[in-house]
């Protein structure tokens, strides 16, 4: 992880990001969630979008917990989506 310390670091330096508020655990537990269930590219675009509703503010307190929701029933979700009409 020492690699992943010093990317955040660097990455949120060059962003303007206080490291403090980086929560990389969650955001990696995110990723692989909607790798695993949905599909490997969506793992990048929805950290992206996550980022994106936090930086504009609407974002809410359990966003990433939602997202991991979401992408844990997308099987189903999905289905339910193909069937109606």
């Amino acid at each position: 992880m020492h690699v992943l310390n010093e990317w955040t670091n660097l990455a949120c330096k060059e962003l303007g990001i206080d490291p403090a508020r980086v929560d990389r655990d969650k955001i990696l537990d995110l990723t692989k969630e909607v790798a695993h269930n949905v599909a490997r590219p969506a793992a990048p675009l929805t950290a992206y979008l996550v980022g994106l509703a936090q930086g504009s503010g609407t974002a809410s307190e359990d966003a990433v917990e939602r997202i991991v929701a979401l992408a844990n029933n997308w099987g189903q979700a999905t289905e339910e989506t193909l069937t109606d009409s």
